[in-house]
């Protein structure tokens, strides 16, 4: 009986412009359809490569880098046997073990908030619920500059304020993620860096708002009370069934991120609730303009 070689499918090599973190995660969850569809235990496949079922768990998670010898492996195990397809795999996988493009500013970045740089790109849907300031995925390079010099009075706010417009390009990379944010009217009459660029920054958002993938609402003073109020916070959600979504709260000097069941109810449920309250979308661009108008 002949063998028919396995071949790999499923992964598109655009991925890789998302950054590294959502490489890994497309690698894993390849090489966990490779190995379901030979019906091989994690068990089993951990001890094929001299490790355990975790070690297996945190591959197809994504959660870990990856060793050529351990890829090689694996595929010989998943019956990957073809020379081309086992090159094209194992340098995918050695891609993503590349430090990400935040690489570069790591000297102004805790490491919590590159964690959560690399889950923003590699997420699906991104949605946020912003009570104080205009989200950093939406903000312009004069107001971010000017929430900058209110927190951090350093030599280093240029580079600050080019970190945050790199991490906007993911907005407009194919297959990138879709963002939904909603804002507490209250962001649009807190004037960051003066009145003239907060009625920029709001002509921005009304741009941004007619961008495919892209929605804005906001939540205005007439819906009364609401179940966010005093928060801000992010919620990560990914293509891969697998990934649980990841609800991030950020701090002064760290950030949670929360990935159990009954938090990210709890949070679907005030993000849905804030969602149905606020203005619609073409309610809230009106609401945007007419704010701008005011200034």
């Amino acid at each position: 009986m002949v063998t028919v070689p396995v071949r790999i499918t499923g992964i598109d090599a655009r991925v890789a412009e998302r950054g590294p973190t959502a490489l890994r995660i497309a690698v894993g969850g390849q090489l966990r359809k490779l190995r379901e569809a030979r019906g091989i235990t994690p068990l089993a496949a951990g001890e094929h490569i001299r490790g355990s079922h975790a070690k297996i768990s945190r591959l197809e998670l994504g959660r870990t880098g990856y060793k050529e010898r351990d890829i090689l492996d694996l595929l010989t195990l998943y019956g990957v046997t073809e020379a081309d397809q086992r090159e094209m795999f194992v340098d995918l996988a050695l891609r993503a073990n590349q430090p990400g493009w935040w690489h570069r500013y790591n000297d102004l970045l805790p490491p919590w908030f590159e964690t959560y740089l690399g889950l923003e790109g590699a997420a699906q849907t991104i949605r946020t619920f912003e009570g104080q300031l205009i989200p950093g995925l939406l903000q312009t390079e004069d107001y971010t500059h000017a929430v900058i010099e209110v927190g951090n009075q350093t030599a280093e706010a240029t580079r600050r304020v080019e970190l945050r417009a790199r991490r906007q390009e993911i907005l407009d990379v194919p297959g990138g993620p879709r963002l939904w944010a909603v804002l507490d009217e209250a962001v649009l009459h807190r004037p960051i860096g003066g009145k003239k660029v907060l009625r920029e920054q709001i002509h921005h958002l009304v741009k941004m708002s007619e961008k495919p993938g892209v929605t804005i609402q906001v939540l205005s003073y007439e819906a009364g009370g609401h179940p966010a109020a005093g928060s801000s916070f992010t919620m990560l959600r990914f293509a891969e069934r697998e990934l649980p979504d990841i609800v991030y709260l950020e701090q002064l000097t760290s950030a949670l991120y929360l990935d159990r069941s009954d938090d990210l109810q709890v949070y679907r449920e005030v993000m849905d609730q804030v969602a149905v309250q606020a203005e619609t979308p073409n309610q809230s661009r009106a609401l945007l303009m007419a704010a701008a108008e005011k200034l």
